[in-house]
């Protein structure tokens, strides 16, 4: 079948590091595409199951037609809920690709793209009350401010959250030609094009709490995964990635691991391998790839 979402990321590497029993229990929280499931499906016996997760109702453009498959449309942070609700309650792996598949940013009307004119949207599940639209309208300066600092790294973000008060004085600011219009000015040309991915970066994270989605998806994989069981994570950006390496090495988020004693950490989880990121024929062949870091982790 072909589809309109992006080209797997690092494919191959994340299936062969996930599989560890071709007979288990899967789940890929981040169908999109269907593209790594595929690959899943492939790798597993008759007697394998793959379950997988995606809020966005696109994806159910992409259902494989496999026995062995089900489809979940719902947000991993759910994760063990809705595996419960299939009597699932370990798996031997579980994989996710975070970030926005391409068949998000090249949807005009889903608001996620600099390149095209959309209503201000950014949900990825497109039945949440809160978009962009809210965000850039409603919230208050320093609810603003903070979130382009902490979320994209912006710099100049008082001058860019300025402009936009200014404009909401006068009417509403509507799709993302008009937000994109009102930073332009602002920033010098040959800095323009990543200041605009920085700042709908910082309203997409809010939008979709995607950072918080990362941290409670993460401390259930530790209690939904069998001992030896595999945890794949692909991040596209710094923020992801952080959580990810701190809660494998970790087990928490903040802070340092519990320790008993004698000294012992207490952490779930144990690294496999070291990081891996995409090698230039498959950077050149999908640019997504660019920016892509996995890390595999195994349940102790």
């Amino acid at each position: 079948m072909e589809t309109k979402y992006h080209n797997p990321v690092l494919l191959d590497r994340s299936v062969a590091d996930l599989i560890t029993n071709p007979d288990g229990v899967y789940v890929d929280v981040t169908f999109g595409g269907g593209g790594h499931s595929k690959k899943i499906l492939k790798a597993l016996s008759d007697k394998g199951r793959l379950f997988a997760f995606d809020q966005d109702q696109d994806a159910a453009e992409n259902v494989l037609s496999d026995p062995r498959f089900e489809l979940i449309q719902a947000n991993f942070k759910d994760l063990k809920r809705y595996l419960k609700f299939y009597g699932v309650k370990e798996v031997d792996g579980i994989l996710a690709d975070f970030g926005v598949s391409s068949h998000q940013f090249d949807a005009e009307k889903r608001g996620f793209s600099t390149r095209f004119e959309g209503r201000l949207d950014m949900r990825m599940d497109q039945t949440s009350a809160l978009s962009a639209y809210e965000v850039v309208n409603d919230y208050s300066e320093q609810e603003l401010i903070s979130i382009m600092k902490l979320y994209g790294e912006v710099k100049g973000a008082h001058k860019i959250v300025a402009a936009i008060l200014d404009h909401r004085e006068e009417e509403r600011i509507e799709t993302t030609t008009d937000l994109i219009a009102l930073i332009k000015p602002l920033i010098p040309e040959r800095f323009l094009n990543k200041i605009l991915a920085q700042v709908f970066q910082a309203i997409r994270i809010e939008v979709n709490q995607e950072l918080e989605v990362i941290k409670l998806f993460l401390e259930q994989t530790a209690e939904v995964l069998k001992p030896q069981g595999r945890l794949v994570c692909i991040s596209y950006h710094s923020l992801e990635d952080r959580l990810v390496k701190r809660f494998i090495r970790e087990g928490v988020f903040e802070g340092a691991a519990e320790q008993d004693f004698f000294g012992n950490r207490f952490t779930p989880l144990k690294k496999v391998g070291g990081l891996v990121i995409p090698d230039e024929e498959e950077i050149k062949q999908n640019s997504r790839a660019r920016s892509a870091k996995l890390r595999t982790a195994e349940k102790k």
